[in-house]
């Protein structure tokens, strides 16, 4: 008998575009880097700078128009797992763990280990 594979769950991520984080393992460790995009389903992140690789592509036409893509050797960031990076947390400037805080107004927070100071996310706007 055939058994349907189970989903796993899916957990969220505590990183977020725009956080600080430093890489923990793999050829980059030491370097950090921005969050660029976060993959929950994969449970993986895109950091900026970090897991650089080399995509060759070929010349042709593109799917939409009548424009020609140039061919060549495009860098990119690739995803690493989320469990090979830490946060860098703001005030002292150390990568940490965090630990999950219920503030006063019934809010959720992310707090540091070290400073024991909850992380204030730094808001993007698009002008910047």
């Amino acid at each position: 008998m055939l058994k349907n594979k189970q989903r796993p769950k899916l957990r969220r991520l505590d990183l977020a575009p725009g956080d600080t984080v430093v890489v923990t393992a793999g050829k980059d460790r030491g370097k950090q880097g921005e969050v660029l995009r976060t993959l929950p389903r994969e449970n993986k992140i895109v950091v900026k700078g970090v897991n650089i690789l080399k995509r060759h592509t070929k010349a042709g036409r593109s799917v939409g128009g009548n424009r020609a893509i140039q061919g060549g050797i495009v860098d990119f960031e690739a995803p690493l797992s989320y469990s090979n990076v830490m946060l860098v947390c703001p005030s002292c400037s150390r990568p940490t763990r965090i630990k999950h805080i219920v503030l006063e107004n019934g809010q959720k927070a992310l707090r540091c280990r070290h400073c024991d100071e909850p992380y204030e996310r730094v808001r993007r706007t698009e002008a910047q």
